[in-house]
Parts: C-alpha cells; structure tokens; sequence
C-alpha cells in the first residue's frame, strides 16, 4: 500500500489519548524508538496459486526528519568513541533550512512529529488498498471497522493495565470520513467494557470538508453522513466538542493561517487541546493548599460534571481560544481578554444570552507588566473581574491556570503575524518578518475554554433537520444512501430521537425537537 491510515494511542499515568485519523507517511508502525522488523503475513492455506507482492519505496526523510535521525546516532555512538573524533553529519543542517522544508513540503502529520510512540500506540488499518484522501466516506469505514474492532480493543487494554488509574479517555476523530464509523465503534465497546469512566471526544473536521460537493447527490451524502456520524459518536460519550470551522483566517488577527494547509491548521487545534487538558496532567491540590505554579487541577470526571452535570444536562460544548492570549496590562483588560477568544467550534449562534451557561476555562503563560509572567493568583484576580463586569456572565466557570506558556518547537509553523514578539507578547509596532514561526517566536500566552450554552443550537438542529429531511420522510433524497450504509429506518430515527434530546436539552420549546414532521 502506498499510504496507510491508523489510529494512534497514547497515555499519562491516570489519561488515556485515543486519536483516529491521519496516515503514517515516513513511520513505521513500530515508532521511530523502536527498531522492530514487521513480520511476514503467514501463507494463505486456502490459496495454491502463485503469490506476488507490491511495495512501494519508503518515503525519503525530510531535513527535519534527518537532523533528528543524525541527533540520535550521533548520541547512541558518542557512548562507544574511544579516540575523541567528533560524529558531525556530512553537511550541517540549518534550522532555516527546516524551517522552509516544512512549511513547503508537509504531507504527513509524522513529517513534523518529534514523538518516539510505543510500538502498541500505532495501529495500522491493513488490507485498504486506498489512501487517506479516498477514506472519505462514512460507508467505507463501517465496512472495515467490525473487523479491527478487537484488535484495536486489545491495544486499548494493554495501555489501561498499564495505568494506575484512569481518569477518562480523551477521543479525537475525524467525522468527516470513514475515521467516524471506526471511532463510532471503537467508543462503543469502550462504554460497553469500561462503563463508568467518562469519555471526552473531540469531533474534528479539517477546512477542506467544509468545500459545497459538486452534485446535488454529494450534497445529501455529505448532510447524511455529518447528521448520522454525529449522532452516533455522540451516544457513546460524556461530552463531545465539535471542531473545526471552514475557515480559520478570522480566527485571530495575530495569525496568519494558510487554511490549504493542515500543517497551518493543525497547530491552531493542537494548541487549543493541549491548554484544555492541561488540567488533567496537573497534580491536585488540598483544598487549602495553593501554587505558584499553578491552580485548579481537575480531572475529566470533573469537567464533565461541570459542563454536562449541572441543571442542564447538555453533553455538546464549544470550543473557543485566545492565541497568543493578551496581556494583564493595559485600559479595559478584562474586555480585551474576553473579547480575543474566539470559537473554534462551527456553525454556532454569535452574542447569544444564556443565563444557563456553564463554562471551564485555561490559562497559561498569561503576561503581564514589564512584559513578565503574570502570577497565578493576579490572572485568577483578572478573569474574576472580568465577568463581573462582563455585560453577560455564565452562570458558573471553572477556571485553570498554569504559570507556563506553550512552547513554540522547531517543527511549529509560521503561522504568527508581525505583532506578535518573541515571548508571545502583543507588540505595539510591526516587525520587518510578515510571518513568524518558531525561530522568532519561542513562547506564547494562550487562553482556551469549553463552554456549555445554547449558542451551539444551529449546529444541532442543522443535524436533526437533515436526519429528518433527507433519511426518515417519506420519499426521502437520502433513502438509498442510508440503505447501502446498512441501517434501517428504525435505527435512523433513534439516531433522530437522539439528535432531538440535544435540542429539547437547550431549548425546550423549540419546534424542531417535535416529533412532528
């Protein structure tokens, strides 16, 4: 095969990470640490015909690729020199020269990945004689999923017994292809086989899903799969975050983000996730204790129980983020905090009063005068009265902070604009560099928050109405493209019926959650 697509496991002590999408690329199933020679496929006893096999040449290691490989020779045999020569690679690679190699060459999320992955973390989907760009169809992953669902189980379990306790599992799925119907399954026999630990599952869809499809059959497809994929995905979780907008160039005005590149978009999401489970990773405290490093450790239980566990039972939150996250400093601050975040969660209402919102926010490496860290207990000061003077308020929210700002590696892009300076401060004046990436920018403020409120309705009754429309009515567009996924008209109006819930959740007088037709 010449492209690969897989499912990638990772794990802290007390988190389980589970991410379905993406290609391999340049890594081999094993990760890069490891040196394991994938076995042979046992001969087919059923088959006494001749056997070809087709490979294709490994994909060539990038300049970033290859400092990191000579890196870690030159360190395995620094160990074994015994005259004192110096192991220099023939030609010194410039971090320039990486720079510009990612930012036009990235086709794979391992051209930039710096990750050594335990050989049980990568899960290779064998047996699809297609790339990632043709695994785009809700039908083509059901297909395959019954298939590898023990298999990617047992992946699953040896992780969980490696863990002294599980705090939950963090899902990542892009919905947009036949990576939903694999996850779908996948998170079913997770609820089934670990019943009380809460699952957190971001659904993700990249700007090029967001394209209108050519044909009027396309267009039903396309509605079908987001109504059913969402629906199902949303059945086997705690909370579930849509994400992923069309565009992201409006997101900030300090981000210059090129939305044909994944590699561009990919960081802004990537961002926004690390600081919301930055809580999770953080060691909890004594009621009375306190840091200076950081401040409201909570598990994903708890933001569960926050965002979904209040009077309202809304299992869908938006996601939103500042970044880079302004200053402390300045007239009006807390407007401007609170204005700089925006949403990365799509098709939702703007200015929306809701006095039954719920939120749960992070902060870390905010800045503030003399352009230095801001201590912990003054960022929690300034979100405080933030909303206190704030024109709308939710009627609760959750507030983390951490002392650190994200880092900005090598293999980050150069996605920040002219005003944004080296430790991520917003500068008065333009620099001469129209783009900024690692090399000009080590550090970065950066604010994101979960927030359950109504303003995620559209988004909902977009699904309901299209599920409706298009697969329960009479004479329905979306009949036949229903029936070749295999479900029947029972199981598409439990589907509805689910789809329905959500919106009665938010809004209990709304028509659309009428089973009316």
């Amino acid at each position: 095969m010449c492209s690969t697509v897989l499912g990638t496991l990772t794990y802290t002590p007390r988190l389980l990470s589970v991410n379905f999408q993406g290609s391999l690329g340049s890594m081999s199933s094993f990760g890069t640490l490891y040196n394991e020679v994938a076995s042979t496929p046992p001969d087919v006893l059923t088959w006494t015909g001749n056997v070809s096999t087709h490979a294709c040449e490994p994909r060539k290691r990038n300049l970033f690729l290859q400092r990191l490989y000579e890196e870690e020779q030159d360190s395995l045999t620094q160990e074994n020199a015994v005259n004192g020569g110096k192991n220099k690679p023939q030609r010194e690679i410039e971090d320039e020269d990486i720079v510009e190699v990612l930012e036009n060459g990235v086709q794979y999320w391992t051209d930039f990945s710096k990750v050594h992955y335990h050989p049980q973390s990568l899960y290779e989907m064998s047996g699809l004689w297609v790339g990632v760009q043709e695994f785009d169809s809700y039908g083509i992953g059901r297909d395959t999923s019954w298939a590898l669902r023990e298999e990617i189980s047992e992946r699953l379990r040896f992780f969980v017994e490696e863990c002294d306790h599980i705090q939950g599992f963090q899902f990542i799925v892009n919905d947009s292809g036949g990576f939903s119907s694999v996850g779908a399954d996948f998170l079913e026999n997770i609820a089934d086989e670990y019943t009380n630990t809460p699952v957190l599952l971001y659904a993700v869809k990249d700007p090029g899903s967001h394209m209108v499809p050519k044909s009027q059959k396309q267009v039903v497809s396309k509605n079908l799969h987001d109504a059913i994929s969402f629906s199902r995905l949303s059945s086997f979780c705690k909370l579930i975050v849509p994400v992923g907008l069309p565009s992201l160039r409006r997101t900030s005005t300090f981000l210059c983000v090129e939305d044909e590149k994944p590699y561009h978009c990919s960081a802004v999401y990537a961002s926004a996730l690390h600081a919301i489970s930055l809580p999770f990773r953080m060691e909890p405290l004594g009621p009375s204790a306190d840091s200076c490093y950081f401040s409201g450790a909570v598990d994903i239980r708890g933001v569960v129980e926050i965002l979904a566990g209040q009077a309202r039972q809304n299992r869908v939150t938006i996601l939103d983020v500042a970044m880079p996250a302004p200053s402390l400093t300045g007239k009006q601050v807390e407007q401007s905090f609170l204005g700089n975040l925006q949403t990365l969660t799509p098709e939702i209402s703007e200015d929306v009063e809701d006095l039954q919102a719920v939120e749960s926010m992070t902060i870390h490496g905010a800045l503030g005068s003399g352009g230095h860290r801001a201590p912990v207990s003054e960022v929690k000061d300034m979100v405080r009265a933030a909303y206190e003077n704030a024109t709308t308020r939710p009627r609760f929210c959750n507030l983390s902070v951490a002392l650190c700002p994200l880092p900005i590696p090598l293999p980050f892009p150069k996605i920040f604009g002219n005003l944004v300076g080296q430790h991520g401060e917003l500068l008065g004046s333009p620099v001469d560099s129209p783009l900024r990436g690692s090399l000009d920018v080590h550090s970065i403020p950066l604010a994101a928050r979960l927030r359950s409120s109504s303003a995620v309705l559209p988004f909902l009754e977009n699904r309901l109405g299209n599920i409706r429309r298009l697969g329960i009515q009479q004479g329905a567009a979306g009949a036949e493209i229903v029936r070749n996924l295999g479900y029947g008209k029972d199981e598409l109006e439990d589907m509805g019926e689910t789809l329905s819930k959500m919106v009665l959740e938010l809004d209990p007088y709304s028509q659309m959650s009428s089973d009316s037709d």
